[in-house]
């Protein structure tokens, strides 16, 4: 096998084969589980989705030897499968639905474990990653607040179009409605006030816009079914915001529960340089209590400083949650991003190349490194420079991947390593890069009969 083929596998350079191998079809009602050899000649075999049913087929699996299960990865009808299998120690394994293609003929459900057992028993198959369950825990609620992050918008842009219906622009003349100016203005309005000078006087004095211009945006057309829906919008924005916080909560007794890689007390936290390079002290990303100090808690859980990587300052607890801090499941890093699909993929036939590209995927953790990388669209950091020149060569889309990869990289080296990020390396490289460019320059006026003359840093003349 080449070694760029290699670079291509996820956890195993060959999968192995296993004899001793099931295939399982699930379905939201039944399921239809097939193995190599039953006692009672019934290898294919249809049960339904009660608890009940799945530890009966557990049982019978049992029965025939099997030591390894492989199934689809179907919505979320796998996971209760997956995690009594797993505790019976019959290996479960999670596949891709396209790795499996039918041939014809093979249709139903009946016929699709028999295939799916057969290519994991002769190990074409790989099972996809899965984090110990103790990390799945805290993804489980991470996904959770994220859907409860994203329902409080959708109530925020309801509180939004209530007021425009209304023809309230305090929306538009305010930077954020509910920041505590515009929750304040919009439980008043609730309430039943209506004047927009005693509204204004709710004005912080924080915000930009003069007091008159929030009273012109307070006129309006004052209707009934629109205060109706502005009432019931806010009310469950503030409900969904405390669900949030008890969503935060649940993470951090998850987080406190991890065995800890390092003790800050006997070997605190490296510099700040963040900080010592913005001149300003950076803001602690607090939870519920307002004393959860995420940067600590990544150092504890991680055993290096993984904050201190460009764009992942506020990142680490949604990425700890996706692919754990066991890095050691990915044999390089080349292999770590192939898995988030932050590299390019090839499609040779006959010696040709026919595509070449980043394969589409979902991965939550590679977009988790995409956003990473587009924070970084104005930072002054040499991370920041180099995804600005990569925008003009690649585009901004091909940019943000390679910049990702890069940061993915640096996280897979730092966790796996338990080494500090290093930023003078990014000097020293920097410092060759300018070199280079001034060499090019320099050839380049020399064939048009010109020469280069550095201008005095001081003064801003040139050198005689």
């Amino acid at each position: 096998m080449s070694k760029k083929r290699k670079k291509g596998l996820c956890f195993e350079d060959r999968p192995m084969e296993q004899p001793c191998a099931a295939g399982i079809d699930i379905g939201a009602r039944e399921i239809f589980v097939a193995v190599h050899h039953d006692p009672d000649n019934q290898p294919v075999r249809r049960f339904g989705t009660f608890t009940e049913d799945l530890q009966q087929m557990a049982d019978w699996l049992e029965r025939c030897g099997v030591t390894t299960v492989a199934m689809e990865s179907t919505g979320v009808y796998w996971i209760p499968l997956f995690e009594i299998l797993d505790r019976r120690g019959l290996q479960p394994c999670v596949v891709n639905a396209r790795h499996m293609k039918n041939v014809p003929g093979r249709r139903t459900d009946w016929h699709e474990c028999q295939w799916i057992q057969f290519l994991h028993s002769v190990g074409l198959l790989r099972a996809a990653f899965r984090p110990a369950d103790q990390v799945c825990a805290v993804r489980a609620i991470m996904r959770h607040r994220q859907q409860l992050v994203e329902m409080a918008a959708q109530h925020v842009q309801h509180i939004q179009q209530a007021l425009t219906q209304m023809n309230l622009q305090i929306h538009h003349v305010i930077s954020d409605i509910t920041g505590t100016t515009g929750l304040a203005i919009l439980d008043a309005i609730v309430a039943g006030q209506r004047d927009p000078r005693e509204l204004a006087k709710l004005r912080d004095p924080r915000v930009k816009a003069s007091r008159e211009t929030i009273e012109k945006s307070l006129l309006g057309n004052w209707r009934d079914e629109h205060l109706f829906t502005l009432q019931q919008s806010l009310e469950l924005y503030r409900s969904y915001l405390k669900q949030i916080v008890a969503a935060e909560q649940k993470i951090e007794s998850l987080l406190g529960a991890f065995t800890a890689r390092v003790d800050p007390e006997q070997k605190p936290l490296p510099t700040d340089a963040k900080k010592n390079r913005s001149g300003a002290k950076r803001r602690k990303k607090a939870g519920h209590s307002g004393n959860f100090d995420l940067r600590r808690e990544a150092y504890r859980l991680f055993g290096v400083d993984v904050t201190q990587i460009p764009g992942l300052e506020s990142n680490v607890v949604p990425l700890f949650g996706e692919v754990g801090r066991d890095m050691t499941r990915w044999p390089t890093a080349a292999h770590f991003v192939s898995w988030l699909a932050l590299c390019p993929d090839n499609d040779i036939s006959g010696g040709r190349i026919l595509w070449r590209g980043v394969r589409q995927s979902n991965n939550r953790a590679g977009q988790i490194f995409r956003l990473a990388a587009q924070s970084l669209h104005r930072s002054q950091t040499p991370m920041g420079h180099y995804l600005g020149r990569l925008k003009a060569k690649l585009g901004p889309a091909g940019a943000i991947t390679a910049t990702a990869r890069k940061i993915a990289i640096l996280f897979y080296t730092l966790v796996r390593q338990q080494v500090e990020f290093d930023n003078s390396i990014w000097q020293a490289s920097d410092a060759e890069r300018q070199k280079r460019l001034q060499y090019k320059l320099s050839n380049q006026a020399r064939r048009l009969g010109y020469q280069l003359v550095p201008i005095r840093p001081s003064t801003g003349a040139v050198d005689a």
